[in-house]
């Protein structure tokens, strides 16, 4: 294929990516991450992976998008924003559940906008081959994100955008089409610390965060009881936690979402400290029926709330 036929191809793609509402759309080629190779293997010697198993399988495919894809040539990684205008109350003395988990589950949204942006694709292009993922598979979302110019890695180990900071969810969509590479993004984390010195359970060193110290991880991921030691550490967190990407200051660039989808629901908006101890089993189901939150399962939720010992 000629550079123009490339050229084009690749302006197509992101205009489309803008169409569906994705914020950000950026290209690289599909080849080993050489750079990340030693950084996963180390993280995965010190157990920082914790209970979370299955980041220790795949580790090649986790690596080279060739072996997810046969054939690739191409990554496209696609920014979408959640970072609400509206916003549960953040009090201390408040149950705190992650932003991005106020509206229905993002899987679910970005997936649907996935298949629209494949189906546009080769509407204008042709049959391609390839896959497209969301938080859904052995891919290093965040080092393609940089790699393809839409950010950095931060010291959290969030990726950061100059524009709109860091809520925001990563798709990828990988395929055996030659595109045009963009350029990666250079570090503009400078002598801050914020993160790391904010993180109340220690999770965090200079762009690694240990898993298994994460709030994130204990309130999500962890099906066991979680530690004791861990006790008055979680700043009232009872699902997820956003406090390294609240204190950081790219994120005062953070823009409200135009998705409907990741609205508050009414029932969720009164739910309130004294409700939330008080949610049963239906209650729960009810209002979280789509809601990233049913991941942790009513007992799961229930546990952590009971962790938090809120009267």
């Amino acid at each position: 294929m000629n550079k123009i036929n490339i050229d084009r191809n690749s302006n197509f793609i992101k205009a489309t990516a803008k169409a569906l509402g994705f914020d950000f759309c950026g290209i690289s080629k599909a080849e080993f991450l050489g750079e990340e190779a030693p950084k996963l293997e180390n993280w995965l010697n010190k157990n920082m992976h914790g209970a979370m198993n299955y980041m220790a399988n795949h580790f090649d495919k986790r690596l080279n998008p060739t072996l997810l894809v046969p054939g690739a040539k191409s990554v496209i990684s696609l920014l979408y924003n959640y970072f609400p205008e509206e916003r549960l109350n953040e009090n201390d003395e408040d149950i705190k559940i992650s932003k991005y988990a106020y509206g229905i589950d993002y899987h679910l949204v970005i997936k649907n906008k996935l298949k629209e942006f494949w189906q546009k694709i080769e509407n204008e292009i042709g049959k391609i081959e390839g896959r497209a993922f969301v938080d859904s598979a052995p891919v290093m979302e965040k080092a393609w994100a940089q790699k393809s110019g839409l950010g950095w890695v931060g010291k959290h180990s969030n990726l950061l955008n100059r524009e709109m900071g860091s809520f925001f969810f990563i798709a990828e969509i990988i395929i055996d089409l030659e595109l045009t590479y963009d350029g990666p993004m250079a570090d503009f984390c400078g002598t801050c610390t914020r993160c790391i010195d904010a993180c109340p359970t220690d999770a965090i060193t200079p762009y690694v965060v240990d898993g298994s110290k994460c709030i994130s991880y204990f309130t999500i991921e962890l099906k066991d009881e979680i530690p004791a030691e861990m006790a008055k550490k979680f700043n009232n967190w009872a699902f997820g936690c956003d406090i390294c990407q609240d204190v950081c200051p790219w994120n005062r660039f953070s823009k409200p979402h135009n998705e409907p989808a990741f609205l508050l629901s009414d029932e969720f908006k009164q739910l309130q400290s004294t409700q939330f101890q008080d949610i049963t089993n239906e209650s729960f189901d009810f209002i979280f029926s789509k809601s990233p939150l049913k991941r942790t399962k009513y007992e799961g939720f229930r546990r952590n709330l009971n962790f938090l010992k809120i009267k």
